[in-house]
């Protein structure tokens, strides 16, 4: 890793040497929290975890051939050199952000309240058909995962895409401290974290702390449908690129944008077809994941593909070759049954696009709800809500369970099939007593709630009962 010997390491993150003056000099292969990961001249740094403390395996880690180990206590005879710091997250930081100091390749940060995991997916499916990309792995977008997958950027890596996350106001401006993005991409201003954000004026101050660091040639990226993000005009002198999409949601500001889509056409749960509209050409797209928030990620990738010099033909080829992760509108095609998984977090803006997706299924169409968290005062009002927006998007059936959710069963079973349950497990028995083949389920819920639970054992059971039916 470049520029990352133990001696700038150490400096980097204010820590005490406690080892042989000669390995300063000795650059880390890699950087891990979790001792199961440590391969040979990696760095290991020992956090506490609610359940677990990382010191614990220290031994382990020297065994396994650590370079050196980050620790907030004074180690008795330890097989390997360390450094001592007050604060092994804090450290983390410290050292992710020194290390993106010295890189000299292009990072692209992905903001936004709703949508930001599946935008990182078609953003680095578009530049990898240009570079080679390094990109946030699942949801490691927090002050903890930030940093460790800034710590992945490799020699061979020409571009990395980052996802941002927050829940309060400070954080953004320490991820962006971090990252130090040459590109911000702001995706929508929704309701979220409204327990600490307060309202959507909230929720754009404390997503505008991307901008803290952004360079004096850097991009900035937003959504011209959203009515918070249209009231910026420039940043640090900067005007924005803008993206648009013709779905009825806004109008159109102005003629400033520099992508919008048009001609849309649902594919059902196959995607979605349209034909973007860059610097005078007309770009017809076939994106492969379904739902109309996926045109506006396009959109977004198709920004950042632009700035980043790809071609109309890269481009194009990028969101056609762009896939979703697990828990993020994740298809799961097992025993004749199709599961919707969007089960890793929630709020009413994604809810509603999940349950936009799952109405386009054929045959019957299962709703499987549980808690959003961090919504405020107005939680009960926004669970009945999205309560009223599935019986109005014609999901024949609503499973709920959750103390919240409650009020979505009370609004949806106003016009369609409903039931509360106490807890997960008496929802899972309900679900599998009930589905059949053709039926497509959503789950979804904030992840607090541990749906992912609820899409395993129906995974589970679905390819079992088809794989014990005769030939």
């Amino acid at each position: 890793m470049r520029e990352m010997s133990l001696k700038n390491i150490t400096a980097a993150c204010g820590g005490a040497w406690f080892g042989a003056p000669e390995l300063l000099e000795k650059e880390i292969s890699g950087a891990v929290i979790d001792s199961r990961q440590v391969r040979e001249g990696d760095l290991y740094i020992a956090m506490k975890g609610e359940r677990v403390d990382g010191h614990r395996f220290i031994p382990d880690v020297f065994a396994k051939g650590a370079a050196a180990v980050l620790s907030e206590q004074i180690l008795e005879n330890p097989a390997g050199p360390y450094i001592l710091v007050d604060s092994c997250p804090q450290a983390l930081k410290d050292i992710a952000g020194f290390y993106r100091s010295v890189l000299t390749i292009p990072v692209v940060g992905i903001a936004g309240s709703v949508g930001k995991t599946s935008t990182k997916e078609m953003v680095a499916a578009v530049l990898g058909q240009k570079y080679r990309v390094l990109k946030t792995e699942g949801n490691f977008n927090n002050e903890i995962g930030l940093p460790l997958t800034l710590l992945r950027i490799r020699p061979e890596h020409e571009t990395a895409v980052v996802e941002m996350g927050i829940s309060d106001f400070g954080e953004m401006h320490r991820l962006a401290k971090m990252a130090r993005p040459d590109i911000c991409v702001m995706t929508n201003i929704g309701q979220c974290h409204l327990e600490n954000l307060i309202d959507r004026d909230g929720v754009l101050k404390a997503k505008s702390e991307i901008f803290d660091y952004l360079k004096p040639d850097g991009v900035v990226v937003l959504n011209g449908n959203d009515d918070k993000l249209s009231s910026i005009e420039s940043i640090k002198g900067i005007p924005p690129l803008r993206y648009f999409v013709e779905d009825g949601s806004a109008k159109r500001m102005n003629d400033s944008y520099l992508v919008t889509a048009d001609a849309i056409v649902n594919r059902g749960l196959k995607g979605m077809d349209a034909v973007l509209h860059i610097q005078g050409e007309d770009w017809p797209i076939h994106e492969p994941i379904p739902g109309l928030h996926n045109i506006f990620n396009a959109c977004a990738a198709a920004c950042v593909g632009v700035a980043l010099g790809l071609t109309r033909a890269e481009i194009c080829a990028g969101i056609a070759a762009a896939r979703t992760i697990a828990g993020r509108t994740n298809l799961i095609e097992a025993g004749g049954i199709t599961i919707l998984d969007d089960c890793y977090n929630a709020n009413p803006a994604s809810m509603r696009a999940s349950l936009d997706v799952l109405s386009l299924a054929e045959g019957r169409k299962i709703a499987v709800l549980g808690d959003m968290g961090e919504l405020g005062e107005h939680e009960r009002e926004l669970h009945r809500e999205i309560g009223a927006y599935a019986a109005g998007k014609g999901i024949d059936m609503v499973l709920c369970t959750g103390e919240l959710s409650a009020e979505i069963k009370k609004a949806a079973s106003v016009r369609c099939a409903a039931e509360h349950f106490a807890d997960r497990g008496a929802l899972v028995e309900k679900l599998l007593s009930c589905i059949k083949k053709g039926d497509t389920v959503l789950v979804k819920a904030s992840h607090f709630m541990k749906f992912s639970e609820i899409t395993d054992e129906l995974e589970r059971y679905c390819r079992e009962s088809s794989d014990a039916e005769p030939e």
